[in-house]
């Protein structure tokens, strides 16, 4: 039984007890209109009603007529098998978007939600309990990013790891891309994403994995006093490092990866894409220009908090850096390779010296002494040749100091030559 139905039995109910009243006249046709809540004129209209129809008189004669502003049957039938055949396990709120966007629909997101789960193809969602307060948002851009990665199954039968670094006051997506697996390389080549396009920020918050922090035990507190390469960088450029300790405290991350694991996978899919590098131009290309024009918000304040990276080279801080000894035969080992150090014109050899090896985001490498570089290195451990000095132009100026070298015996069996 319907609401409505109810709601017309009740009222013949009560309208028959004070028809009655009338009748006995204990009760004018004002007085019982208001007791009704219906003017005089209405009650006496159902008087004659009653009096000539008997209880059908009385129906509500708007029920079970069409509704000038219902959704044509067809319609919502369209847009149900659009949903059976192509978009299938989408939220309704990404299905609404691309109904709307590529297939013209019109249509309310209420009334397509309401319609899906009629059809019994969208879940009723539960009532959400309490939670806690938000966190607010950073007033500035740049004041904190967030960077974090998450590991799903982007493609079929594929699980990779999906690094996103995004701006607490925006929820913008400033870099984003997929690894096989996360770690330090991945979070440096985020971090150089950002400051290349957008300049130095404030502060980086991040989760306790072991490329950030190190810790004591598994879910322990940070060590702040030894620094993992990542914080090293970080420290370098002069950004805060903040270790979140609970999901929760991350929600603007969790809550972006929740959006990300359902629309990018389907977006990939209906794209036709499977492996990693399409997958990436795709994302840089189309899907985060349009996420962010989605999602991204205005920031509390106007203004921002990016500052331009005017130092030197940046990759010879967003690269890992370890120490090593010299050997005998003047190489360094790193990962298995033996690094040659070349002939150098300020001292005859490197041996028992502590020198820096950077590994760089390509792979390639380089021994450093102090800040002066002693050579690079392809990923084979290859040594680059280092280009040759340009020759000085016939006739051309030396500079001052730049003397050449004189034989002293030359000059002197030339001046004895003379006498002679």
């Amino acid at each position: 039984m319907t609401r409505a139905t109810v709601l017309q039995e009740v009222r013949q109910m009560r309208f028959e007890e004070l028809y009655e009243r009338r009748q006995r006249r204990t009760l004018t046709m004002a007085e019982a209109g208001e007791m009704l809540g219906v003017t005089e004129r209405t009650f006496r209209r159902w008087c004659g009603r009653y009096e000539t129809e008997g209880a059908a008189g009385l129906q509500d004669r708007r029920l079970g007529r069409a509704s000038a502003h219902a959704v044509p049957v067809d319609e919502a039938l369209r847009m149900v098998m659009l949903y059976e055949t192509r978009y299938t396990g989408w939220t309704v709120k990404h299905f609404h978007e691309r109904w709307q966007h590529e297939h013209g629909g019109t249509r309310s997101y209420s009334w397509t939600k309401k319609t899906l789960q009629t059809a019994g193809h969208v879940a009723r969602a539960p009532r959400r309990g309490a939670h806690r307060k938000k966190r607010p948002r950073k007033p500035l851009p740049g004041m904190m990013l967030h960077q974090d990665g998450s590991t799903h199954a982007w493609v079929p039968d594929c699980q990779w790891d999906l690094i996103v670094t995004l701006d607490d006051a925006t929820t913008e997506i400033y870099s984003a891309f997929f690894v096989e697996e996360e770690g330090t390389m991945s979070s440096l080549r985020g971090l150089q994403e950002v400051i290349g396009t957008q300049g130095l920020f404030s502060s980086l918050y991040t989760d306790r994995g072991t490329h950030y922090w190190y810790t004591e035990e598994a879910g322990g507190k940070v060590d702040k006093t030894r620094l993992t390469q990542v914080h090293r960088a970080l420290q370098q450029l002069g950004i805060t490092l903040i270790p979140a300790y609970s999901p929760e405290a991350r929600g603007r991350s969790e809550r972006t990866f929740r959006t990300l694991q359902d629309r990018l996978p389907k977006e990939l899919a209906l794209a036709g894409i499977t492996d990693m590098a399409a997958a990436n131009r795709y994302l840089v290309e189309q899907f985060l220009p349009a996420y962010n024009r989605r999602f991204a918000v205005p920031a509390p304040e106007a203004g921002t908090a990016f500052v331009p990276w005017i130092g030197t080279t940046l990759a010879e801080i967003l690269c890992v850096q370890e120490e090593r000894v010299v050997a005998k035969d003047n190489t360094v080992r790193y990962q298995g390779l033996s690094l040659q150090i070349p002939q150098d014109p300020h001292r005859f050899h490197y041996v028992k010296v502590t020198v820096r090896v950077h590994e760089y985001l390509d792979g390639s490498l380089a021994v450093f002494h102090g800040p002066r570089c002693l050579a690079r290195y392809r990923t084979d451990g290859q040594l680059i040749e280092a280009e040759p000095a340009s020759p000085r132009r016939s006739g051309a100026p030396q500079a001052s100091g730049d003397r050449s070298i004189v034989d002293p015996g030359a000059t002197v069996r030339a001046k004895l030559s003379a006498q002679g």
